[in-house]
């Protein structure tokens, strides 16, 4: 018996993965890699990917975790008997789950530095500064460990709050009021970007249509956005999916998913490069963006401490709504798998990843350079836990595409999509087939040393081995039933 509840409203899902979705990437990485591979072009090749690749996925998620109404380690647990599958088939729920414990030590640090320019902004600290100063200022909080640490103490237990909190006085009170609020602040800092940047020059940054600047790995990075923007492959779409109403549709739900993720993304971007090109300052990439540019462009305006501010809590709201949704698919299980408390199963993975949170912390000053962690792994904590992520989510992608394509039945399927025939073969060639082919190769993109020249060859192994897998996989279902 599942000890899942349901959502009270049949849109609180669409809140739930929007706010999962909804992240520190969509505010400056999504812009940033559009900019510079071809604009226009790389956000078609984005959008047909994600109608390809991840909205496919992200219905096959959902199905699983609705179909099972476990966390997405108990839930694969029970498919796995009720389809008569190899228990191999139980890693998706493990790589999920063990992908959001990795992702939230490290994304808790980062997201913690916005609490330290929150703060800065709103008390006026950052005011008529200087590039030299306000990059000293990011230097000197990366080279501070007890800084780093408090925030990430700070952000983590926020979240760690919320999901104690239980699924509706909880996660679903805080989406309501914060995933409307987030939308309301970016579209003013929008209107500030307008009145105060350059608009102009950001819309013709980002949709301009150059194909000649989409080189391969462009399309590569298009192609691995469209599947990480959406939180695929780290057990959050399951472990929310387990609450969805039987009577949501599944791809009404996930096309709006994407759509709303996508516009948050663009108009993020056209509001970030209004002000940062209206500050006649050059696009950075990564952290230098939106922790050193964007801070010189607010304090090079007029109400830019406040905007700044504002901009901020934005920021800090988008990574919350994220966070929580990083802890719910191990909490979960915690809670069904040990018989814990709500309250216990988090305090225990909150505390778990705080801990694993510290090697990222000591990564930007104690471990920097010259560590045993170095010298074992070749990189930083930070980059050897991160590329970890890299290679867990999209396997665990290819392993829900390849199961929701081959182990579930059509009638199965038809019961959750309740949708047309049409699409309902469309759906299935697309999981079965075009998506793993995808997800391969942004897989094989992550593995370090791989020459750029064998992803092809070794991709279309991969789908070769996947595609007898499957017929393997259905012929073997249908001997036993």
């Amino acid at each position: 018996m599942s000890t899942h509840n349901v959502w009270t409203h049949k849109g609180t899902f669409l809140l739930a993965a929007v706010g999962s979705a909804v992240g520190l990437g969509n505010l400056w990485r999504f812009p940033y890699l559009t900019g510079e591979n071809g604009g226009g072009a790389f956000i078609l090749v984005y959008a047909l990917t994600i109608f390809a690749v991840g909205i496919p996925i992200l219905i096959a998620e959902t199905m699983l975790g609705r179909n099972s109404r476990r966390s997405p380690i108990m839930g694969m647990r029970h498919l796995t008997v009720t389809h008569r599958t190899s228990r191999a088939w139980e890693s998706i729920g493990w790589l999920g789950a063990t992908s959001a414990f990795l992702i939230l030590s490290f994304y808790s640090v980062i997201a913690g530095w916005a609490l330290h320019y929150t703060w800065q902004m709103l008390t006026g600290s950052l005011a008529g500064a200087d590039a030299e100063t306000i990059g000293a200022g990011f230097d000197a909080l990366l080279a501070s460990p007890g800084l780093l640490t408090l925030y990430h103490t700070l952000f983590i237990i926020a979240s760690g709050l919320i999901v104690g909190m239980g699924i509706h006085k909880g996660i679903e009170s805080s989406l309501r009021i914060m995933m409307p609020s987030l939308f309301v602040i970016l579209l003013v800092v929008l209107a500030y970007g307008i009145a105060n940047g350059d608009f102009g020059a950001a819309a013709s940054f980002l949709f301009t249509f150059n194909i000649a600047d989409l080189s391969l790995e462009g399309w590569l990075q298009a192609m691995g956005q469209s599947f990480f923007t959406l939180s695929l492959g780290m057990g959050a779409i399951m472990a929310y999916g387990a609450y969805m109403s039987s009577e949501a549709s599944l791809t009404r739900t996930a096309i709006a998913i994407a759509i709303v993720d996508t516009a948050v993304a663009m108009v993020a971007g056209l509001a970030i490069f209004s002000l940062v090109f209206g500050a006649d300052l050059a696009p950075g990439q990564g952290p230098g963006l939106m922790f050193v540019t964007l801070p010189l462009a607010f304090a090079e305006m007029p109400f830019g401490a406040l905007i700044g501010g504002v901009f901020f809590i934005l920021v800090l709201g988008a990574a919350i709504s994220s966070s929580i949704s990083l802890i719910e698919p191990v909490a979960a299980y915690l809670v069904e798998r040990f018989d814990l408390t709500r309250p216990q199963a988090v305090f225990a993975m909150v505390v778990a990843s705080w801990a694993l949170g510290l090697l990222t912390v000591v990564s930007f000053n104690l471990w920097a350079e010259g560590s045993l962690f170095h010298a074992l792994f070749g990189r930083s904590a930070f980059d050897f836990i991160e590329l970890l992520t890299n290679i867990f989510m999209p396997l665990g992608g290819l392993l829900i595409a390849l199961f929701a394509g081959w182990a579930l039945t059509p009638s199965e399927v038809m019961k959750e999509m309740r949708t047309s025939e049409t699409w309902f073969t469309a759906w299935r060639f697309l999981v079965r087939f075009v998506a793993p082919a995808a997800v391969s190769f942004v897989f094989l993109r992550t593995i370090p040393q791989v020459d750029g020249y064998l992803i092809p060859t070794i991709g279309a192994l991969v789908i070769v081995g996947a595609f007898a897998a499957g017929r393997t996989f259905l012929t073997e279902s249908s001997q036993e039933q």
